[in-house]
């Protein structure tokens, strides 16, 4: 693996340590409010008085659920990430498939549905969209090399 391919990786497993931290910060935040407040902190590109009200408590549950699994997703984005800096090709799929298929349906249902703002949500997008690209590049020239573990 040249120079450049090792540091592209190391670019990636930064981008993937930052997006699984936030993730975690983000499942803590739902986890630890009411489903008035887990909606507010998803949901933080819509009025917070607008998601203000008596929820039932199934709503509650599946605002939990939401939040567990993105601390999941973080904690196995952030293990992923140390793989990836030690130059595992392994670990450049499994991350890419547990943060970017998360993030394709925060893309779909949130983003573009305009319910979150640009930061830190689209942002945390382009960031796991970026390490994405930059370690399958990787993956897809050592592979051309025959030297794929």
């Amino acid at each position: 693996m040249s120079s450049v391919q090792k540091n592209t990786l190391r670019v990636a497993a930064i981008r993937w340590l930052l997006w699984g931290l936030v993730h975690v910060l983000a499942g803590v935040m739902v986890l630890m409010n009411d489903a008035t407040g887990g909606l507010q902190a998803v949901a933080d590109g819509v009025n917070p008085a607008a998601l203000a009200a008596d929820y039932h408590g199934a709503v509650e549950g599946v605002l939990n659920q939401h939040g567990w699994n993105l601390g999941w997703f973080g904690v196995a984005t952030i293990i992923g990430a140390a793989m990836i800096w030690h130059q595992n090709r392994t670990a450049i799929w499994v991350t890419s498939m547990v943060g970017g298929l998360a993030d394709i349906g925060y893309l779909l249902f949130l983003d573009f549905a305009g319910y979150v703002n640009f930061v830190p949500g689209t942002v945390m997008t382009f960031i796991s969209g970026a390490a994405v690209l930059l370690s399958f590049w990787v993956w897809f020239s050592t592979r051309s090399q025959g030297k794929v573990a």
